[in-house]
């Protein structure tokens, strides 16, 4: 199951990357991405970083880390010592 899950988050992470003229067409700019790369690509660029981060997302899951990487990631913040 962690196998068909990450595929899916990848699908949609590539979708995010490879459409992104259409994703800022229907869905707008992104007003943090334009003030702070507004000069490098602005949403674009942005939208393409997010489906990067997707992809990554969908990675993790599909190899069963997906817990190990949310202890990790989260563990400081919860205050949670395994």
């Amino acid at each position: 199951m962690h196998i068909f899950w990450g595929l899916v988050i990848m699908a949609a992470g590539a979708f995010m990357v490879m459409k992104t003229e259409w994703l800022l067409q229907n869905f707008g700019r992104l007003a943090w991405f334009e003030a702070k790369l507004g000069t490098e690509g602005g949403s674009r660029l942005g939208y393409k970083l997010i489906g990067l981060i997707i992809i990554i997302i969908g990675i993790i899951q599909m190899s069963g880390g997906m817990g190990g990487f949310l202890t990790w990631a989260l563990g400081p913040i919860l205050k949670y010592n395994k």
